[in-house]
């Protein structure tokens, strides 16, 4: 089907690959949705074979580790030190201004529709909408002209901000008494404990095992041996962090920007670099097919009506306004101490796109929020995906023109 897909969107469509493809897989759900009222058995097969596929694990034990790790391998760490103290707000205190003002507007909407549900679940769906996701922003990215500052900026947020979203996505929900909270539900210290745990405990794993599997390719020069070595620091450092209760995706950016900048002057000639670059690049772009296929296929899954509906289309304008105070109060805090590109609050706001990171985590809930309150688990998947949908297929797709009204496309590197 990704197949399919891919070549329909490249022979007609001509869209930026992850949002055409999001698109047709949107049309196909649909189709069979449409068909499914005239032949039952149809849609029944659809949603039997869509419905073995366990989105949540195949994204986050699966998928990913490699996407994370292949977008890391090409940010520039220079460049990246340059814009430390910018991606740490909005990383942190960013995230979290976004997750209060998203949940209490969502209390307040979700009250007056009369789909009211508990305050700490609206918090809950603030902390899975409010990271940006690294998969679907550098897909993005990498086709336009954004100014080099900025979009380090939007790149190095979204890679690390998600580590940082699963966090308090864990803590919140543990204080909701869902169960998945691993200790997060003992008070502040409990969270502020699993907080450095996971993200200082991931960091300083993907820095020792990029070190490691540095040290290894520095001894040897066959293309082969180097691409089975970064695999295995991939699946298996992912899988080994994820074992020791520490962030993997946190390890994985970590140890992709150790590869991809010391490991690719120091540990590669230019020969081994160019088939490092080239099996990486595919394997991104084959993960982000079928990813984006994915996210079409569950709309035969997730259980519309015309409320939830409605509250998803008003989390859609409550959410980027929340983007817009999360990044704003960090770039007005550091105005003063540097310069920023003109409009920058703008393209943070409009370029943070979400995606399967979001979806992935709502429904992981499906275990303990759809069993104890289907209603409150119905609400919070179907606004995670009317959001999702229209920040990549409409926001992703108008960010071209969105940088050409103001100025910056094609930019250059503009500081």
């Amino acid at each position: 089907m990704v197949a399919l897909f891919s070549y329909l969107n490249h022979r007609f469509l001509r869209l930026p690959s992850t949002i055409g493809l999001l698109l047709i897989g949107l049309a196909a759900s649909t189709a069979v949705l449409v068909l499914g009222r005239f032949m039952p058995g149809v849609q029944a097969v659809a949603v039997s074979l869509v419905g073995q596929i366990d989105f949540d694990q195949a994204l986050m034990d699966g998928f990913l580790g490699f996407l994370l790790f292949a977008g890391a391998l090409h940010v520039d760490l220079e460049d990246l030190s340059e814009q430390k103290g910018v991606i740490a707000l909005l990383a942190t205190i960013g995230l979290i201004v976004s997750t209060v003002v998203v949940g209490v507007s969502i209390w307040w909407i979700l009250d007056l529709l009369g789909l009211g549900i508990p305050f700490l679940l609206c918090l809950l769906f603030g902390a899975l909408i409010s990271p940006t996701d690294p998969i679907a922003v550098l897909s993005v990215l990498s086709r336009l002209g954004v100014p080099k500052s900025l979009e380090t900026k939007i790149a190095g947020e979204s890679l690390f901000n998600d580590g940082v979203a699963v966090v308090l996505f864990l803590a919140v929900a543990g204080a909701a008494g869902l169960g998945s909270g691993h200790g997060a539900h003992d008070g502040l210290s409990g969270v502020v404990g699993l907080f450095i745990v996971e993200t200082l405990g991931g960091a300083a794993f993907g820095l020792a095992a990029g070190y490691l599997t540095y040290r290894m390719m520095r001894s040897v020069e066959d293309r082969e041996v180097e691409i089975l070595l970064s695999l295995a620091l991939v699946a298996g450092g992912y899988a080994l962090a994820r074992t020791l209760g520490i962030s993997g995706p946190i390890a994985m950016v970590v140890a992709g920007l150790f590869i991809g900048n010391h490991g690719r002057r120091l540990a590669m000639g230019p020969a081994v670099r160019g088939y490092l670059d080239t099996f990486w690049t595919l394997a991104d772009e084959i993960l982000n097919a079928v990813l984006f296929v994915l996210i079409g296929l569950e709309l035969l899954l997730i259980p519309f009506d015309g409320s939830r509906i409605l509250a998803g289309l008003l989390a859609i304008p409550i959410v980027l306004a929340a983007r817009f105070v999360a990044v704003g109060l960090p770039v007005i805090s550091l105005r003063r101490l540097r310069e920023f590109t003109p409009h920058a609050v703008k393209v943070l706001t409009w370029g943070g796109l979400r995606g399967g990171i979001s979806v992935a985590l709502a429904l992981s809930l499906k275990s303990t929020l759809g069993r104890e309150n289907p209603q409150a688990y119905e609400v919070i998947l179907d606004m995670t995906y009317i959001v999702v949908v229209f920040s990549i297929a409409v926001q992703g797709l108008t960010m071209r023109p969105v940088l050409q009204r103001l100025g910056l496309s094609g930019a250059g590197s503009a500081s």
